[in-house]
C-alpha cells in the first residue's frame, strides 16, 4: 500500500464526476451567452433535491450581476434565474419524459430582477425564497404561471415595510425561449407591484398594467425591475395612468374571468323570510364551503372531475372567446378553448385529487333555487365590483372557485351561452357549482351598491384575508 492510500485518500479523475444533466446544461449555456463574464455565478441550492424528498422544488437559483443601461433607464440590478420547473434530467425523476418538440416539464422557469442598492456587493437571498414558494404552488397544483398572471401576496416580498406586496408575471426581456433536448422553456419574470397596481390588473388586465409600468422608470422601466424602496404607485407617478385604467375598464372590461377565493352559498326559501329576519340556524353567516343547507343525498356530491374541467374550461373560454360561452353540463375530459385537452392553468389553484371521490355525472342533478345567500371573505368581496362592472356588464361571466372545498359560484350575463340559467330560473345549482344570472338592470344596481368594496378597509366587521397564494389569470 503506497503512502497516499495509507492516508485513506485516492486521486480521483475529474472525468469520474457525473456530467451536467442535458436540460440543465442547455439553460446554463443560454445564461453564459447573456453573462459571458460570470461563468460561475452565486447560487442558492436545494441541499436535498426534490426527487429525494426535499422541500424545495427548484434545484438551483443562479444570481447574476447586471450592469443595466442608464441611457435606456435600466438601472444596475441583480438577475435571479431558477432551474427546476423545466425538466433538467430527462429521466422521469421529476417530470414526465418529453421530447424536443414539447414543453419541458412545466414549460417555464422563473426569473426576477431586483434593483441593486448603492454599495451592495452581494445579492440578497430573499428572492430565492419567493421563487421557491411560487414553485411549490406550481408543483402542488400543476398550474402554470403565464405572462399577465398576477399573484396576491399580501405582505412585502422581502418582509420589510415596503409597499411592494404583490406580483405580476411578464416575459424576461433577455432570455426569451430556450430549446433543450427535453423541450422548450420560457422564462417568466416576476415583477413586484403595490396594491393599487394589483387592483388595476384585476379590474382591467395584467398586460395593460405592465405596459404602464414599462414606460415609468420609477415603477420598473423597460425591463420591469423591482425596486423594493419604491414609495409611489404608477397612479401616483403618472396622473394619466388612472384615466387610462378607468377607460380600459369601461371600454374593454376585465380580462380576469375567475379567481380562487373563500366563498359559500345557501339556498334560501324566500317565502319563509320576513323583513329583517335572518337565515335559519346553520344557513349562512359563517364562511363555510359548499351548499350551506342540509340537502338531499344526491343533490350535493363532491365536485366531480368532469365538473372541475367544465369550470376550468369556462374560465379559459372567458379569456379568449369574443362570444362568452360556458361549457354545457356533460361528461368530458380536460377541455381547452377548442375542446382539446389542455394542462391546468393558474386560475385554478386546486388539483383534481383534492376533489375527493370522482362522482359520475348521473349522480348530479341540476336544482333551481328560489333565493340565494352568498358569503365571501373580504378579499373575494373586494373583487365583486370588477366581477360585475368589468365582466357581467360587458356580457361576460366571472367565477369564484373555493380554495377550501368544492364550491364554485359563476356570475353570468344574459348574453353568455351554454349556461343552466335563464330569465325564468336565474339561480341554478349543479352539485356544488352555482350559476347566477345577472340581468342588465340588476348589474347596474349591483355595480352601484358594490362601490363600498373599492375601499375594503372601510368595511366594518371584515374577516381576515386569506394568506394562501392566490394566482389569477389576467
Amino acid at each position: 500500500m503506497d503512502e497516499e492510500e495509507s492516508r485513506g485518500c485516492r486521486s480521483v479523475s475529474m472525468s469520474t464526476f457525473p456530467p451536467t444533466p442535458l436540460g440543465l446544461e442547455a439553460l446554463y449555456s443560454l445564461c453564459r451567452r447573456i453573462y459571458p463574464d460570470q461563468m460561475n455565478p452565486l447560487q442558492v441550492t436545494a441541499l436535498v433535491k426534490y426527487w429525494l424528498g426535499g422541500p424545495d422544488p427548484l434545484d438551483y437559483i443562479s444570481m447574476y450581476t447586471n450592469p443595466g443601461d442608464p441611457e435606456r433607464n435600466i438601472p444596475p440590478h441583480w438577475h435571479y434565474i431558477s432551474f427546476g420547473l423545466s425538466d433538467l434530467h430527462g429521466d422521469g425523476r421529476v417530470h414526465d419524459v418529453s421530447g424536443p418538440e414539447t414543453p419541458s416539464g412545466f414549460g417555464f422557469e422563473l426569473t426576477f430582477r431586483l434593483k441593486s442598492e448603492p454599495g451592495e456587493t452581494a445579492p440578497p437571498t430573499w428572492p430565492a425564497a419567493v421563487m421557491q414558494a411560487l414553485a411549490k404552488y406550481v408543483f402542488q397544483s400543476a398550474n402554470t404561471l403565464c405572462v399577465g398572471d398576477h399573484v396576491s401576496w399580501h405582505s412585502a416580498l422581502d418582509n420589510s415595510e415596503s409597499r411592494i406586496q404583490h406580483m405580476l408575471m411578464t416575459e424576461d426581456p433577455q432570455l426569451g425561449t430556450a430549446h433543450t433536448p427535453f423541450g422548450s422553456v420560457n422564462f417568466v419574470q416576476i415583477v413586484g407591484i403595490c396594491t393599487e397596481e394589483l387592483q388595476a390588473a384585476q379590474h382591467w388586465n395584467g398586460p395593460g398594467v405592465l405596459e404602464i409600468l414599462k414606460r415609468l422608470p420609477g415603477a420598473g422601466g423597460p425591463w420591469l425591475i423591482t425596486d423594493m424602496r419604491r414609495g409611489e404607485s404608477m397612479l401616483e407617478l403618472d396622473l394619466a395612468a388612472q384615466e387610462e385604467v378607468e377607460r380600459g375598464i369601461e371600454t374593454e372590461g376585465s380580462n380576469l374571468s375567475g379567481v380562487s377565493a373563500r366563498c359559500s352559498w345557501a339556498d334560501v326559501n324566500v317565502q319563509q323570510l320576513t323583513p329583517g329576519a335572518g337565515l335559519g340556524k346553520g344557513e349562512g353567516g359563517l364562511l363555510r364551503e359548499g351548499p350551506a343547507t342540509r340537502p338531499e343525498p344526491l343533490d350535493t356530491p363532491h365536485l366531480s372531475q368532469q365538473q372541475s374541467q367544465q369550470i376550468k374550461a369556462a374560465l379559459k373560454k372567458g379569456l379568449l372567446n369574443t362570444k362568452p360561452v360556458l361549457p354545457p353540463i356533460r361528461r368530458c375530459t380536460d377541455l381547452d378553448n377548442n375542446d382539446n385537452s389542455y394542462k391546468k392553468d393558474s386560475y385554478d389553484s386546486s388539483s383534481s385529487n383534492e376533489f375527493g371521490a370522482l362522482e359520475s355525472t348521473e349522480l348530479l342533478r341540476s336544482k333551481r333555487l328560489e333565493g340565494l345567500h352568498l358569503t365571501f371573505n373580504l378579499e373575494a368581496g373586494s373583487l365583486l365590483p370588477l366581477a360585475v362592472r368589468g365582466r357581467v356588464k360587458h356580457g361576460r361571466h366571472f367565477t369564484f372557485k373555493s380554495v377550501l372545498g368544492d364550491t364554485a359560484i359563476t356570475l353570468v350575463a344574459p348574453t353568455v351561452t351554454g349556461t343552466l340559467v335563464d330569465p325564468e330560473h336565474p339561480y341554478v345549482a349543479h352539485g356544488p357549482w352555482l350559476q347566477v344570472l345577472i340581468p342588465d338592470e340588476l348589474a347596474q344596481a349591483m355595480s352601484e351598491s358594490f362601490e363600498v368594496f373599492n375601499n375594503p378597509e372601510e368595511v366594518s366587521g371584515r374577516s381576515n384575508s386569506s394568506k394562501d397564494i392566490c394566482v389569477a389569470r389576467s
